[in-house]
């Protein structure tokens, strides 16, 4: 028996919907296909497996009734046992179903109302992934979109047949937006949320200023100039590093343009953002040089380690350097990714003067020299006693004004000082009860030795509870690395494994004793 229903309207309706949302119209059909199934379950029973199925070409709607052949039945609403199933149809097989044509039904006006809410459901849920998969591979990109409203001061903009957020925080700090206005935009993240997918737009991300760039100057367009490093204080000022591909091409007038014409173009649209445009080094102390133009740099000193960069610059040049509320630098800072002290030559020098003093005054009072000595040790380089100690007399006797009797004692005096001050130092790590078990640890210096007994670490278990970090904050971070600290604690940890070994070894020994 045929229970089809010729309902050609609805290939119309699926038509005129997919053109509109720009959706598939195999998606709409199989909305379309939900809802009737839905209306059906209201009918013949919500836990029954009612299927709809919409003809493409006739527009033919059938609904039926499936129920799956299964050897011991769970749910009889829609399992049927497989002995009984093959009365109906003797060829069936355990999992397979029968189908069962039921009589359409009257949409009524609440069944109607039902299906339409599941068919707007479902095509707003096409729609949405439609818009995510549109827009997930555009992130980077500029787009330009039109107001559609405004809430608590985020912009909602349209970009095409879809939405996006324009958030206040991502606004030129005193631009403002009506509705109907364009506007430029970076989409900087695509998300799916519970509510739909989130296209979240910035104008004061650097990548706004870069895609900019690229927009207005061919070079970068293609790839001949590259755009290293942006750094922004939105709405007032920018660095951005370039370099050139062409050795012929010039980096930084391309991107200016004849008469700032290519640069001026992107200020206007950042609101009279101020532009700096340096060319980018491989060599990191010409870079941060370059980056805090326009002030002068006399002197650059890395620390890699740290991630530092001191700079010295003149005394006139300091507040260029620094910038108006520590802009420049701040911004140069940004673009290297170095963090950056500034000094004026006369604070380096007097910097300089005082940490000669210190070192000077340390190999008075240890070695027991008078001034000239200790300066002339503190002028070749000797920063402690200990690289005295461990020097060679014969590289010790070549300093000017040294000789070979001066350089033995010199060093002789140094091993005195470091003996009397582990001595020290070790008396001191037993009166704070620190274990000899952690005083064993090669590692471990006697001064390190003291610092832990001052935190409470006196045993292997305390020292192995730590965690590296703790460690190195303990013993000073210019004393160890974390590499050396990690080292440290396993060595600390060793006597906990000792009985594991032992226990796994003595049912061998056990069986050797019975053989």
């Amino acid at each position: 028996m045929d229970t089809a229903v010729a309902r050609p309207e609805l290939l119309l309706v699926a038509d005129a919907v997919a053109r509109e949302k720009s959706i598939d119209r195999e998606e709409v059909l199989e909305a379309m296909e939900q809802a009737i199934q839905k209306a059906g379950r209201a009918k013949y029973g919500h836990e029954k497996d009612i299927r709809a199925t919409i003809d493409r070409k006739t527009g033919d709607v059938r609904l039926s009734r499936w129920t799956e052949a299964v050897e011991a039945v769970e749910n009889e609403e829609t399992q049927i046992p497989v002995h009984i199933a093959r009365k109906f149809k003797p060829d069936i097989q355990v999992g397979e179903h029968l189908v069962d044509p039921l009589p359409p039904i009257d949409f009524g006006r609440i069944a109607a109302q039902t299906a339409k809410q599941v068919i707007v459901q479902r095509v707003r849920e096409y729609e949405r992934k439609r818009q995510f998969e549109e827009f997930k591979d555009r992130v980077g990109e500029i787009v330009n979109g039109v107001v559609k409203r405004t809430e608590y001061g985020n912009l909602m903009v349209e970009i095409g047949r879809a939405e996006a957020l324009l958030r206040r925080d991502e606004l030129i700090p005193r631009e403002s937006f009506r509705n109907g206005d364009r506007v430029r935009a970076y989409i900087y993240d695509v998300r799916e949320e519970p509510r739909g997918p989130q296209i979240f737009l910035s104008r004061t991300h650097p990548g706004f200023l870069a895609k900019l760039f690229a927009q207005e100057v061919p070079e970068i367009y293609d790839g001949i100039i590259e755009i290293k490093a942006v750094a922004r204080d939105p709405g007032s000022r920018a660095k951005m590093a370039v370099i050139s591909r062409d050795s012929s091409i010039d980096p930084v007038g391309a991107c200016v343009g004849m008469r700032g014409s290519r640069v001026q173009a992107v200020v206007q649209e950042l609101q009279g953002e101020k532009i700096d445009i340096i060319p980018w080094s491989p060599q990191a102390a010409t870079f941060v040089v370059n980056a805090l133009a326009p002030a002068e740099v006399t002197k650059v000193v890395m620390d890699e380690e740290a991630g530092r960069v001191e700079v010295v610059v003149p005394d006139d040049q300091l507040s260029l350097a620094i910038g108006r509320r520590g802009q420049n630098v701040r911004l140069a800072s940004q673009l290297t990714r170095w963090d950056i002290d500034i000094l004026t030559e006369a604070e380096e020098s007097e910097r300089r003067q005082e940490e000669f003093r210190r070192r000077t005054g340390l190999f008075v009072e240890a070695l027991d020299v008078d001034d000239v000595i200790a300066g002339l040790l503190v002028t070749e380089g000797f920063n402690t006693i200990e690289e005295l100690a461990f020097t060679p007399p014969d590289e010790l006797a070549s300093i000017e004004g040294f000789d070979e009797q001066v350089a033995e004692e010199l060093i002789r005096r140094a091993e005195q000082f470091l003996l009397r001050r582990d001595s020290e130092l070790n008396e001191k790590r037993i009166g704070l009860g620190v274990s000899d078990e952690i005083a064993a640890i090669e590692a471990l210096t006697p001064a390190m030795l003291v610092a832990l007994g001052e935190k409470g670490v006196k045993t292997l278990d305390d020292l192995a509870d730590l965690a590296s970090d703790e460690l190195v904050e303990i013993v000073g971070e210019a004393n160890m690395d974390e590499a050396t600290a990690n080292e440290v604690i396993m060595a600390a940890r060793a006597h906990w494994f000792e009985g594991e070994s032992g226990a796994e070894s003595a049912p061998a020994d056990e069986e050797a004793a019975h053989d």
